[in-house]
């Protein structure tokens, strides 16, 4: 996941700073890493609802151009928000079937810029999607983190239908518009391993219903202090069949053995583990 100590998000970045992202790259691949997580917000690559910012995707093209020279692959996340005051009005005044169509356009133009480049690791629809239920909630962003929001709601009432009929509805139409460009790259979905917090639960992403359109399954693990037994148990819950990355993580609550011995405890079921970069060596 890179990041950048000041806080900017990637598609901040101007056309000055270019030689910093430059060697932030060389860094983590002399690091050893192999795949860099890069995050893309609506607000940066859509112009309006119907509009693609083609400098945007110009940068994005020229990133992934970076990436090849560096002999790095990148897990495209799109769909950010993360910083509230920039989410444009016409954006989040739409109901669930605007907002989706927006959605569809975005990854649309993502997928025709990246569908060439050998540097493409994945594209993760959405960082840690999540629901509203009870058709009381006014709000697409949840709460925040900080300065960023982090997630937020596939829809705002889910009229009768299931969590899992939602999210599949919705994991089939962003993948058809990726899809109708590249048929080569990996999809997946990040997603909160609520197995972790609420025991018993069960994968709403990672269903019967989307097993042919995601290719890995993603988790976000973060284990608690003295915990690691717990957090290994509910990452079993989403050893599903397919391979699996634990594509974020992170000593958040935790101390440094905690997570190692969590690593090291994940080993039979993950295929991949991403933690964070910030910008400098250790």
């Amino acid at each position: 996941d890179h990041h950048e100590l000041s806080g900017r998000l990637l598609d901040e970045f101007r056309q000055e700073d270019w030689p910093l992202l430059v060697e932030d790259f060389r860094e983590m691949k002399a690091l050893g890493f192999n795949v860099v997580r890069i995050h893309l917000q609506v607000a940066s690559f859509m112009k309006t609802a119907d509009t693609p910012d083609t400098k945007s995707l110009k940068q994005l093209a020229r990133l992934l151009n970076l990436a090849e020279e560096t002999g790095l692959y990148l897990d495209i996340t799109g769909l950010g928000c993360y910083l509230k005051m920039q989410v444009p009005d016409w954006y989040d005044k739409m109901d669930e079937a605007g907002r989706w169509n927006v959605q569809v356009r975005f990854w649309d133009a993502v997928a025709e810029t990246c569908r060439k480049s050998p540097a493409v690791f994945c594209y993760d629809l959405m960082n840690e999607p999540v629901f509203a239920d009870n058709g009381k909630e006014k709000d697409w962003l949840c709460e925040p983190m900080g300065d960023f929001t982090f997630t937020q709601r596939l829809t705002l009432d889910l009229a009768g239908r299931t969590r899992e009929q939602v999210a599949a509805e919705w994991v089939l139409k962003m993948t058809s518009a990726i899809r109708r460009h590249d048929r080569k790259h990996m999809i997946t979905v990040g997603v909160i391993p609520w197995a972790y917090y609420f025991p018993g639960a069960k994968p709403v992403f990672y269903t019967a219903a989307t097993s042919n359109a995601l290719d890995f399954v993603s988790a976000h693990f973060y284990p608690k202090n003295g915990d690691v037994t717990n957090a290994l148990k509910a990452l079993a819950v989403y050893d599903v069949g397919k391979p699996l990355v634990i594509e974020e993580m992170f000593p958040l609550t935790c101390g440094i053995e905690d997570m190692k011995d969590f690593i090291d405890g994940s080993r039979p079921i993950a295929d991949g583990w991403i933690s964070f970069y910030w910008g400098q060596p250790l």
